[in-house]
């Protein structure tokens, strides 16, 4: 059997037997996202670097923008994994919830891929709405779960709005810690069952 015959007659489309993961894609779409920035970033481009064939990328993830979205997703549910803030003491939520939220935007990397504009914003959007606050209602229960988990995301929604999309001086001054020492009131409130509503 000719090897360079067969590694050139490679077949379009969704490869036989063990497939690379989705996750060697988003992890090479990352790294060129950051090098060279979405506009100049391809399809052909991040199937190379990841090995594998551009219709792939097609298939799994329909566009760039599809797939831009997947790479923040990635960023996102990395350092806020809601499985991880939830479980613990429910005394400190509130604490663990600022610090999962400030502990992402903190990191250089994931700053630079918020900077890619519109499409960045649709899916931080749609990381609190779809995922934690869903995720929230899940975990709060009852009657008024929505509510409170409504007022918990537009609290964590603020920090983010007011300290990097569009910094505001003395909420962006504030470094974690007394950013942390600052709202945990408010998230405690906002984590805490209404009266009449259980």
């Amino acid at each position: 059997m000719n090897n360079a015959r067969s590694v050139a007659a490679r077949p379009r489309g969704r490869p036989r037997g063990n497939p690379p993961t989705r996750e060697s894609v988003v992890v090479a779409a990352r790294e060129l996202f950051l090098e060279r920035g979405y506009r100049a970033t391809t399809l052909r481009a991040v199937a190379g670097a990841a090995g594998v064939d551009a219709a792939l990328i097609s298939y799994h993830f329909g566009s760039k923008k599809g797939l831009f979205a997947e790479v923040m997703q990635f960023q996102c549910a990395g350092a806020l994994t809601v499985d991880e803030v939830l479980s613990g003491d429910p005394a400190t939520l509130p604490a663990r919830l600022i610090d999962a939220v400030t502990g992402l935007w903190e990191d250089a990397d994931f700053r630079r891929l918020t900077a890619r504009g519109e499409t960045a914003a649709e899916v931080i959007r749609e990381y609190l709405e779809q995922e934690l606050l869903g995720r929230l209602v899940e975990f709060l229960g009852g009657r008024d779960a929505t509510a409170r988990a409504t007022a918990v995301v537009t609290v964590l929604g603020g920090i983010i709005y007011t300290r990097y999309l569009n910094p505001l001086p003395t909420p962006s001054a504030l470094t974690p810690a007394e950013t942390r020492a600052a709202l945990v009131p408010a998230l405690r409130a906002a984590l805490a069952p209404r009266a009449g509503r259980r």
